[in-house]
Formats: structure tokens, sequence, C-alpha cells
């Protein structure tokens, strides 16, 4: 199994940054795909980013030019770097793995973008 633990939530403006990590019990080389997902109240939790193996990078049209992910494999660690913050990106943020064994969550994160 992979544990995964996010951290860097907090409270900021429109137009304000953050970076969210995620940090991976094991290491993360043989994960085929990790990504990260958002759930706000009332809505069905939807993916933001994802990253696989090899490289490969998808967006949701919501984020793309404003979030970035990445992956640091001697770290264990997963990134989302998110610039250009707007209200709606207010959610809690989840950190996902996908293995051959099984797809793992983490705990989430919050994120409130608020005036």
């Amino acid at each position: 199994q992979v544990q995964l633990v996010e951290s860097g939530g907090g409270l900021v403006q429109p137009g304000g940054s953050l970076r969210l990590s995620c940090a991976a019990s094991r290491s993360i080389f043989s994960v085929n795909a990790m990504g990260w997902y958002r759930q706000a109240p009332g809505k069905e939790r939807e993916l933001v980013a994802a990253i696989t193996k090899v490289g490969r990078i998808n967006y949701a049209d919501s984020v793309k030019g404003r979030f970035t992910i990445s992956r640091d494999v001697a770290k264990n660690t997963m990134y989302l770097q998110m610039n250009s913050l707007k209200p709606e990106d207010t959610a809690v943020y989840y950190c996902n793995a996908y293995t051959p064994g099984g797809n793992y969550w983490g705990q989430g994160t919050q994120v409130t973008v608020s005036s």
C-alpha cells in the first residue's frame, strides 16, 4: 500500500498562490499515475490534474494555465502549484495514487480563496 499525506492548504486572497504537497510513505517510482482531486461542499469530487509514470500530464480546463502538477521521485512527493487563485477553487484537495495493486487516497487539505 501507499500512504499519502497532503499539506500546504490554507486561506488565500483571490489572485494569490499556494503550493500543495503530497508525501508518500514509499517510493513513487513504480506508481502508474498520481493526481490531485478536489471536492467542494455539496459537489462531487473532480479531477484537477494528473501525471503518469512517464510524465504525461492532464489538467482540468478550469485550472489550465494557472496550476502546475509535478513530482519529485527522490523525495517521494507530488506537488500542485496553484497561481491566480479564484474563489471557485475553494475545496478540499485530495492526493491520489493509482498502482497495479489499488487506488489510494490521502485525507485532504482545505484550500479557501476569499477576500
